[in-house]
């Protein structure tokens, strides 16, 4: 009897889960729609979580190229705090904000609109455990810098592979 309730669970998950990765879809469109339109300013936090070379790299349910983990920068809320709660939410790495270094502020026009974002650094000596929440990230892993080129990539993942890549600690 429990394997069959456990079964049936996990198939009401799944659904829900491909509900809401659908809402996102739709959602998203509507606001690149109001972006395209508004042209607004936005300000996000993103975390660069390095362990053994490796990046931990996402890809959201609505966009194609793969990104770091990261958002918008609510009212009232410090980058940093923001960086380590997009973190949390999006692979369930839990963080003090205050262990996160920063490496840089970036601007640039993307998907019609002005963002300005802050970049954030975490190094450790392992890979930590996560998961990706299967509704807004669908996919989650440690990936080399030289295995991402070529990679659909966001605009701060670039930067943060530019950075990489030449060896410099300058974001911009």
């Amino acid at each position: 009897m429990g394997g069959e309730h456990s079964t049936r669970y996990g198939v009401v998950r799944r659904a829900l889960e491909r509900g809401h990765r659908v809402a996102l879809r739709c959602a998203f469109q509507l606001l690149r729609l109001y972006w395209f339109v508004f042209r607004p300013r936005t300000h996000g936090a993103f975390v660069a979580v390095w362990a053994r070379g490796r990046l931990l790299c996402i890809r959201n349910s609505y966009r194609r190229e793969l990104g770091l983990p990261g958002g918008r920068v609510r009212r009232g809320e410090e980058e940093r705090e923001a960086a380590a709660r997009e973190l949390r939410e999006e692979v369930g790495v839990v963080v003090d904000p205050g262990t996160l270094q920063w490496v840089g502020r970036l601007e640039f026009r993307y998907e019609y609109k002005r963002d300005r974002c802050d970049l954030f650094e975490w190094r450790l000596d392992e890979e930590p455990s996560f998961a990706p929440d299967r509704r807004e990230v669908i996919w989650a892993g440690f990936r080399s810098p030289d295995d991402l080129l070529g990679e659909p990539a966001s605009p701060v993942l670039e930067a943060c592979l530019r950075r990489a890549l030449s060896g410099t600690r300058n974001a911009s």
